[in-house]
């Protein structure tokens, strides 16, 4: 009997330990490489739907669904990273994200990925910094890099991506800039 508690306290104090600075990223599959983003931006995880068009928005943006009330943009990531487009089909995703911004307002986003793949607990310390490649790619959105089981796992920055790259200034037409700014 004792050693059964012994080994109970033993475990709860090695839960404790892991929980201390470690995240848990939701991961996804875009082609053959695992990207994750951190699963306390995540909202929902939906199968894939159609998106209804909106001119003048860039490629990467397929479009907006309705979810529960709520207009959200569609970005397919591949389009968004310079990747190969892929054909969707029944493991395609749609990730939602949401961002809660600093006067009470949030930015929700649909990410359309391949297929979602797993939650892992990494720590701080295990997302090393992404290499410096010049100007030959583009690594703004992109956090750093953890090795989990044994294969590379790249973290988004959701924050930047979604700030600056999808709801920030590029979304909207250069027409409709100049009116934002003269309405703020």
């Amino acid at each position: 009997m004792m050693n059964i508690n012994t080994d109970h306290q033993n475990q709860g104090v090695a839960l404790q330990d892991q929980n201390i600075d470690t995240n848990q990223f939701l991961t996804f599959m875009l082609g053959s490489e695992e990207y994750g983003v951190d699963i306390l931006n995540v909202q929902e995880i939906r199968s894939w739907e159609s998106a209804t068009s909106i001119p003048n928005t860039p490629e990467y943006v397929l479009g907006v669904i309705n979810l529960r009330g709520l207009v959200v943009p569609i970005i397919d990531l591949r389009k968004k990273f310079a990747m190969s487009r892929a054909e969707f089909g029944p493991t395609t995703i749609i990730v939602i994200v949401k961002l809660s911004g600093k006067s009470n307002s949030s930015k929700t986003v649909g990410m359309v990925v391949d297929e979602v793949s797993d939650v892992y607990n990494i720590s701080d310390d295990e997302i090393g910094e992404m290499p410096d490649f010049g100007s030959v790619v583009d690594t703004e959105f992109i956090k750093g890099v953890a090795t989990v089981n044994e294969k590379m796992v790249i973290i988004v920055d959701i924050d930047s991506l979604i700030n600056t790259g999808v709801l920030g200034d590029d979304l909207m037409p250069d027409n409709h800039k100049d009116q934002a700014k003269q309405a703020g």
